[in-house]
C-alpha cells in the first residue's frame, strides 16, 4: 500500500501540476533574458512556469529560496523577474546602465497582476532612422531583453523592407539603376518607407541588403522565442518612376514633402488599382517566403499626404472605402490571417485650408470595408491632442475608431533629441481617462513611440509601468520608488529636486526641445529647452546629495545630463545677448563657445551621448573603407543638415558633435564676419559630413567633479 501511494505522488501529482504550467524547458527564452541581465548566480533565485490559466499576466510569489514566477506568456514571465527586482529589491535595467539589487535572504513577496492590455507597444516608425538606423545584432539583443523585461510585446520594426521590395521590384522587371535611384541611403529609410522622399542620400552598397535581411532573421527569432507580436512593414503603394516604363498605362501620382528637389520625391500608385494590390501581394508572398508567416503588417499609404478625392461628397466616402479596402487586400489576399496596423498620426494633425481633412466620416469610410479584427489602428500621439493641437483625443473624436483594434500611444520624443521634456503628470493618469471611457471601443494596446531613445530616460520607466497598470499612478510616490530603484536612496534633497524638475523640464511638454546653439548662427531661431529658474533649483539639490552616491555610475549619468543642459542653457544666454547687442561684444560669443566646450567634455563620459558610439555602429556595416565612409556620412547628416528644409531637425546633445560641429559653426561664421569674409556654411557643413575624423578631448578624471564646478560657477550668476 505504501508503495502504492509513493508511485501515485512520483507519477500523478507531476501531471497534475503541468496541466496548467509548462514544463521549464519551455521558459528557456525567458530565463535567458533573466539570466543575460543578473548573470547566472542571480538568474538562478527564480524559477520560471507558463500558466495557461493566466491572461496577459503573472504572479510572484517567494517560497523555500526561490522567487517563484508564472506567467501567461515569455514576456509577462520576464516582467515578473522585473516586478520582484524593482519591488522586493532596488533594481533597474536602462539604456544608460542596470543597478542591481537584490535583497539577500530573499524578501517575503507576493504579487498578481493582469494587464489591461493584450499588447504592450513600442517604436515608431522613424525611430529606425533616428536611432537603431545601424545597430549591430548586439545592440539589437540588448534592446529586445530591454523590452521583455519592461514587458513590451509589441515592437514595430524597421524589418529588412528594403531588402525584400528590391526582390518584388525586380521581379517587375525594374533595372538595377531604377532600383537603386529609388531607395535611399539606410539613415533615412523610414521616410522613404513613408514616401516622403526617393533616392536621397544613396545609392546603397550592394552588401546591405544581404547584412540586412540576416540582422532581420537573428531579431525575428528571437522575438517569436519570447511570444512577442512584431509589426512588420508591408507594401504602401510608393514605386520608382521608372514603374511607368514597365506600366504606361497605370496612374502614377508624384508627391512633394520637406522642400526636396523633384528629383528626389516619391510618386504613388492609385491604392485602387490592381497594380497596388498585386505588388502588395507580392510584397507579403517575399516578405513570408525568407522570413515565415507574420501577424501584424503596416502600411501607411496616406500618412501626412493628400488623398485625391471627388468633389461630391458622397462618391469622395466611396471612394476613401475603396482605398482602404484595396490597402487591406494587397496584405490579405497573400496572408488571409494577417492584420493590417495603420498609424494614426495623421488623423488629427492633417488639416486642409485650416479644416481637418480627416473628419469622422471620412475616416469611418476608409475602414468602414474592413474586418473589426482585421485593422490595428495606433493612436500614436495623445499628448499631441492635448498640449499642442488641443483638440478632444482622437479615441474619442473618432468613437473608439468605429469598432476596430487600436492602440493608446504617446511620441514622448522627435528626432532623438535629448533634452530632459516631458509632463509625467499626464503620462502617470492620462491613459486611464481612455481605459475608462464607456465608448472607448476595442482598445487592445498601450504603448509608446518616441521618434528617438537613450534620452529621458524616466518617461520610458513610467511609461512601461502605465502598461501593466488598472488605475492612475500616483506620480510623487512613484518618483520616490524609481530614484531608490535608480540610485539606492531617495533623501529629502532629491525629492525636493523632482518637485523643482515637475515644476520645469517634466513639468511642461515642447515638441521640439532645441538650443539655440544648435541652429545655425544666421538663422533667427531660438531655443525652445525650458528655461525655468525652477530647473537651476532643482539641479542644485540633485548635485547636493552626490556624497551619498559615490561611483553610482546612474548617478553621475544623470547628473551629467542636468549640468548638460543647465549649462546648454547659458551658453544659450550668452549667444542671445550678443545678437542682441548687435554681434559687437565678441566676449559674449567666447563665453558661450568655452561653455559648450566644457558640456561636450563633460558628455565625452556620457554612456550614450557621443557622437563617436554613433559613427563606429555606421562603420560597421561597411567592408571597405569607401564604404565605411558612405555609412559615416549617411549617419552624420540625419543627425545635422538632413535634407530639403528639415534642416539641425535631430539636435543631439553629443560630445564630438558639439565640438566638432556646433562651436566651429558659430566660431568660423563669426570670424569670418569679423574679418568682413564670406562663410560659406553650407560647404563646410557638406565637408564635415563627408570627413571621417573626430577630435580627441580628454573626459575629466573627476566627472561630477567638474560637474559641480561648472554648475556652481554659473549658478551664481
Amino acid at each position: 500500500m505504501e508503495k502504492k501511494i509513493t508511485l501515485f505522488f512520483v507519477l500523478v501529482i507531476p501531471a497534475l501540476m503541468s496541466c496548467g504550467q509548462q514544463k521549464s524547458e519551455d521558459v528557456a527564452p525567458a530565463k535567458a533574458v533573466v539570466t543575460r541581465i543578473l548573470g547566472d548566480n542571480k538568474a538562478d533565485v527564480f524559477d520560471l512556469g507558463i500558466d495557461k490559466n493566466i491572461q496577459n499576466g503573472y504572479a510572484v510569489t517567494v517560497e523555500n529560496g526561490k522567487v517563484h514566477v508564472t506567467g501567461s506568456d515569455q514576456v509577462a514571465l520576464c516582467r515578473g523577474v522585473y516586478d520582484y527586482m524593482k519591488n522586493a529589491g532596488k533594481s533597474i535595467v536602462s539604456w544608460s546602465g542596470k543597478r542591481i539589487d537584490l535583497p539577500d535572504p530573499l524578501r517575503e513577496y507576493a504579487a498578481n497582476v493582469t494587464s489591461p492590455y493584450k499588447y504592450r507597444f513600442y517604436f515608431n516608425v522613424v525611430t529606425h532612422g533616428y536611432t537603431t538606423a545601424y545597430w549591430d545584432w548586439d545592440r539589437w539583443a540588448k534592446e529586445i531583453d530591454w523590452m521583455a523585461i519592461h514587458g513590451m510585446n509589441m515592437p514595430l520594426l524597421p524589418g529588412a523592407h528594403e531588402a525584400i521590395l528590391r526582390r518584388v521590384f525586380t521581379k517587375l522587371g525594374l533595372t538595377k539603376e531604377e532600383i537603386d535611384d529609388y531607395f535611399t541611403g539606410p539613415a533615412f529609410f523610414p521616410w522613404n518607407k513613408m514616401g516622403n522622399i526617393t533616392g536621397w542620400d544613396g545609392p546603397i552598397p550592394e552588401s546591405f541588403y544581404d547584412k540586412q535581411v540576416k540582422l532581420n532573421h537573428r531579431i525575428l527569432q528571437r522575438m517569436k522565442e519570447l511570444d512577442m507580436h512584431p509589426i512588420v512593414p508591408a507594401f504602401a503603394g510608393f514605386v520608382p518612376s521608372g514603374i511607368k516604363r514597365i506600366f504606361p498605362e497605370e496612374k502614377v501620382r508624384g508627391l512633394s514633402w520637406g522642400g526636396f528637389d523633384k528629383k528626389y520625391q516619391a510618386n504613388i500608385l492609385e491604392p485602387g488599382s490592381d497594380l497596388f494590390i498585386k505588388i502588395g501581394n507580392m510584397y507579403v508572398k517575399e516578405y513570408e517566403k525568407e522570413f515565415g508567416k507574420q501577424e501584424f503588417y503596416i502600411a501607411d499609404s496616406f500618412n501626412e499626404m493628400d488623398v485625391p478625392l471627388s468633389e461630391d461628397p458622397k462618391k469622395a466616402l466611396e471612394e476613401l472605402s475603396n482605398y482602404g479596402l484595396s490597402v487591406y487586400h494587397s496584405i490579405q489576399d497573400a496572408n488571409p490571417d494577417a492584420v493590417w496596423v495603420m498609424q494614426g498620426w495623421t488623423f488629427p494633425y492633417q488639416r486642409k485650408n485650416g479644416k481637418l481633412f480627416w473628419t469622422p466620416d471620412r475616416l469611418h469610410a476608409l475602414v468602414s470595408k474592413i474586418p473589426d479584427d482585421k485593422l490595428l489602428i495606433l493612436d500614436l500621439a495623445n499628448e499631441y491632442n492635448r498640449l499642442w493641437w488641443k483638440i478632444d483625443p482622437s479615441w474619442k473624436m473618432y468613437s473608439g475608431f468605429f469598432g476596430k483594434q487600436w492602440i493608446y500611444s504617446f511620441i514622448p520624443n522627435m528626432g532623438g533629441k535629448t533634452p530632459l521634456n516631458g509632463r509625467l503628470d499626464l503620462y502617470a493618469k492620462m491613459p486611464f481617462e481612455a481605459l475608462n471611457y464607456e465608448h472607448k471601443g476595442n482598445l487592445v494596446g498601450f504603448g509608446f513611440a518616441p521618434e528617438g531613445i537613450e534620452n529621458n530616460e524616466i518617461i520610458y520607466e513610467l511609461l512601461s509601468d502605465v502598461g501593466w497598470a488598472k488605475k492612475e499612478i500616483g506620480l510623487d510616490k512613484w518618483i520616490g520608488h524609481y530614484c531608490n530603484d535608480r540610485y539606492g536612496a531617495y533623501p529629502q534633497n532629491m525629492k525636493k529636486a523632482f518637485d523643482y524638475f515637475n515644476k520645469s523640464c517634466f513639468g511642461s511638454f515642447t515638441d521640439h526641445p532645441r538650443f539655440t546653439y544648435q541652429f545655425r548662427p544666421n538663422s533667427h531661431s531660438g531655443g525652445t529647452v525650458n528655461r525655468s529658474a525652477d530647473f537651476g533649483k532643482g539641479v542644485e539639490l540633485f548635485l547636493s546629495c552626490r556624497d551619498e552616491f559615490k561611483g553610482n555610475k546612474l548617478y553621475q549619468t544623470d547628473a551629467l545630463e542636468y549640468v548638460a543642459q543647465f549649462l546648454g542653457l547659458k551658453a544659450d544666454e550668452r549667444l542671445e545677448e550678443f545678437k542682441k547687442k548687435g554681434e559687437k561684444d565678441y566676449t559674449l560669443l567666447d563665453e558661450a563657445l568655452d561653455i559648450m566646450e566644457n558640456i561636450d567634455r563633460l558628455l565625452a563620459s556620457h554612456p550614450n551621448w557621443r557622437l563617436q558610439k554613433w559613427t563606429d555602429f555606421a562603420k560597421k556595416w561597411g567592408d571597405t573603407p569607401e564604404e565605411r565612409r558612405y555609412y559615416e556620412a549617411d549617419a552624420r547628416r540625419l543627425i545635422t543638415t538632413w535634407g530639403g528644409i528639415v534642416n539641425d531637425y535631430a539636435a543631439k546633445t553629443w560630445s564630438g558633435l558639439i565640438r566638432d560641429y556646433y562651436v566651429p559653426r558659430w566660431r568660423l561664421y563669426y570670424e569670418a564676419k569679423k574679418a568682413g569674409k564670406t562663410f560659406d556654411m553650407l560647404e563646410w557643413e557638406e565637408e564635415w559630413i563627408n570627413s571621417d575624423k573626430i577630435s580627441p578631448v580628454e573626459p575629466f578624471k573627476d566627472p561630477m567633479a567638474a560637474a559641480v564646478e561648472f554648475f556652481e560657477k554659473y549658478y551664481k550668476e
